[in-house]
């Protein structure tokens, strides 16, 4: 069967009741596919395409819908993955539906994408990005997630220049993402965005490593130490938050 990719999806996941993803209780969709490589990624069974199941449009808005006394008025719904932007015509069609029912929209994304007019029309439906900045330094970037760092930081002055709410998450990886001097120089960028509702430190953690291993996959960053809380408030202190 040939799927039109407006009206269905390659989706790897559903959570009908998510509390991190955005504010209050989301609904959250998790995409199939992802074009980054990320040696930390604790979801590396999203990556390929050919995985995951086809959904209707119809099918993953009811499905929401049948939650919406619990996500609205002070939750919605998040779209996550793998990268939710490689589904852009499906993206736009589900979201113009939910601005419709007056649902939140939000998106986890690494905004590495060029900014089509596609990707436009999706932003202008979007009320929050959840912006994983994967690397400051674009060099440490192409090394830790296989990309440069460039389309994601054109993408968060895109949301700036057009007053788009986004939460900045930078992953804290000790010996990756925990240089003073490139915190500082994240701090530096942040400064430029007018847009900036939230900066969320993630530590890092390997609990992803079983998924890598059970696909026969050497995992990247084994024997890289997990990232304390007092790796984050560090962070947090370079940061200034």
């Amino acid at each position: 069967m040939d799927y039109d990719l407006k009206y269905y999806a390659k989706v790897h996941s559903i959570e009908s009741f998510g509390t991190v993803d955005g504010p209050g209780i989301r609904f959250v969709l998790f995409m199939q596919g992802c074009h980054l490589k990320c040696k930390y990624c604790h979801n590396r069974d999203t990556w390929d395409m050919k995985d995951g199941n086809y959904a209707s449009l119809d099918d993953i808005f009811n499905k929401i819908m049948r939650y919406k006394n619990y996500i609205y008025p002070n939750g919605g719904v998040t779209i996550t993955g793998g990268e939710p932007l490689l589904q852009v015509h499906f993206l736009i069609q589900l979201f113009t539906k939910l601005k419709e029912k007056g649902i939140h929209t939000c998106i986890d994304t690494s905004g590495m994408v060029s900014l089509t007019d596609d990707i436009k029309k999706l932003l202008n439906l979007t009320d929050l990005i959840l912006l994983d900045i994967k690397h400051i330094d674009d060099e440490k970037c192409k090394d830790l997630v296989g990309f440069s760092n460039k389309l994601e930081l054109e993408f968060a002055k895109y949301l700036s220049d057009n007053n788009i709410p986004m939460w900045i998450r930078q992953v804290l990886i000790p010996g990756y993402t925990d240089n003073k001097e490139d915190l500082l120089k994240l701090k530096k960028f942040l400064s430029t965005l007018k847009n900036v509702e939230k900066v969320e430190i993630l530590p890092y953690h390997d609990l992803g490593k079983h998924k890598w291993l059970k696909l026969g996959l050497k995992y990247e960053l084994d024997g890289t130490r997990t990232a304390t809380n007092q790796d984050v408030k560090r962070a947090k202190e370079i940061l200034g938050m």
